[in-house]
């Protein structure tokens, strides 16, 4: 009786929600390990912004750079926040006597003199941001050719290093300052990540509307190609119903991989890595690694189908 009672405690503990999850991340791993992706050999550039605050565009930027870097694509993150924090979390060293994305807008350095490796993977390049970033919002008013000051520095650098780069993710500010203009007009596509809590959706109608004024005027090659949930907390209703009503005004550009509320990923900056260096078994890790396969398994479909 005792060793049926066991065997009963042990069925149920095997079932109990933290087996199911551990059981769900192996299986997730496994996929992974057996996932083959092919790369198309062009570039994408991306920008990662939305004007909302606290929604993971510096996470999302510097851990599916690190995940796409993984699978073997050469990527470039182009930090554009005077904050520094994706900097910060690969590992480049940003401080204000260091050349950086300023002296590029402001004195037009070449962007290839201010790249820097991430100690995390020869194939994770990054263009690092200093606090005289903070200031380039009101010297760029007066420049030249203002809002394509960054397009002409990443085109330059396309053209020298043909065939060197995969991917180019941009980090914006949460703004539509100037800074965040010159990245939209540098891009061929966007990146939106959208948190899945209330008012997710605030502000996306006005940057939506930003964007076509840019591909009017500015960049009319710049579209909507990608979207990502993130910070989405399985444990409530209204993470799903925000997903699902997300995936039906956006079907197209929604990725299939949510990005989950994880301790990891908020974690892995203040130790210089991103979540894969810091704790690549976690589900925040997989997540990105997910993803990253995603994107890149879209991109090939769309390359074979000739768009």
């Amino acid at each position: 009786m005792a060793q049926h009672d066991g065997a009963t405690a042990a069925e149920a503990e095997d079932d109990s929600p933290i087996a199911r999850e551990l059981a769900d991340l192996t299986a997730r791993r496994k996929a992974l390990d057996a996932a083959e992706v092919q790369l198309t050999g062009r570039t994408r550039v991306l920008t990662v912004s939305n004007q909302k605050g606290g929604v993971g565009k510096t996470t999302t930027t510097v851990n599916l750079a690190a995940a796409l870097a993984e699978r073997g694509a050469r990527v470039l993150v182009i930090d554009l926040d005077p904050q520094g924090n994706a900097s910060t979390a690969l590992g480049v060293p940003h401080t204000s006597d260091i050349p950086s994305v300023y002296d590029v807008l402001i004195d037009e350095f070449p962007l290839a003199d201010i790249i820097q490796v991430s100690p995390e993977s020869p194939n994770l390049l990054c263009a690092p941001s200093t606090i005289h970033l903070a200031g380039a919002e009101i010297e760029l008013v007066s420049q030249v050719a203002r809002e394509h000051r960054l397009r002409v520095a990443v085109d330059e650098y396309l053209a020298n290093h043909e065939g060197q780069l995969d991917f180019i993710l941009i980090d914006c500010p949460p703004s539509l300052g100037l800074l965040t203009i010159n990245a939209f007009t540098a891009a061929t596509e966007l990146l939106i990540p959208i948190q899945c809590e209330y008012y997710a959706l605030e502000g996306l109608s006005q940057l939506l509307g930003t964007v076509r004024m840019i591909q009017k005027h500015l960049n009319p090659r710049l579209e909507l190609s990608t979207i990502m949930l993130t910070m989405y907390d399985g444990r409530t209703r209204l993470a799903q119903q925000v997903a699902d009503e997300v995936r039906e005004h956006f079907p197209k550009e929604v990725l299939e991989t949510i990005i989950p509320r994880s301790v990891r990923v908020s974690e892995a900056p203040s130790f210089g890595q991103s979540v894969l260096a810091y704790d690549g078994q976690s589900a925040g890790a997989i997540a990105y690694r997910e993803a990253a396969v995603e994107m890149i398994r879209r991109d090939s479909a769309s390359s074979e189908r000739g768009i």
